[in-house]
């Protein structure tokens, strides 16, 4: 989702993309974004316990934020250089992980 949701903001330096209007623009992310429900939707089927999968809603979700923030951070500082990485993302990213560690607690 990080490209679908932010990755048009590049657009302004691909010339094919350079005046691609709103509409244009979504339809995009929406193309980017259903690639994405193709892989997740099946994931998450596959890995509810309701489904005889090892994770319970609030685990598969939280997999699923962890991934998204952590997949957003290597964007950020890969594709938009005018972003840094600071010590309080660090933190903020360090309780995450706590989260998880609590989630996955027995």
């Amino acid at each position: 989702m990080t490209i679908a949701w932010y990755g048009h903001l590049k657009y302004k330096d691909i010339s094919f993309l350079k005046n691609a209007g709103l509409i244009t623009t979504i339809f995009i992310s929406w193309g980017i974004a259903l690639l994405e429900y193709c892989f997740m939707v099946p994931a998450n089927k596959i890995g509810s316990d309701i489904n005889g999968g090892p994770f319970s809603m609030w685990q598969l979700k939280l997999i699923q934020e962890v991934v998204s923030i952590s997949v957003f951070i290597v964007f950020t500082l890969l594709i938009f250089k005018t972003d840094t990485l600071k010590w309080n993302h660090l933190v903020g990213f360090f309780f995450l992980i706590g989260a998880v560690y609590f989630f996955f607690r027995k």
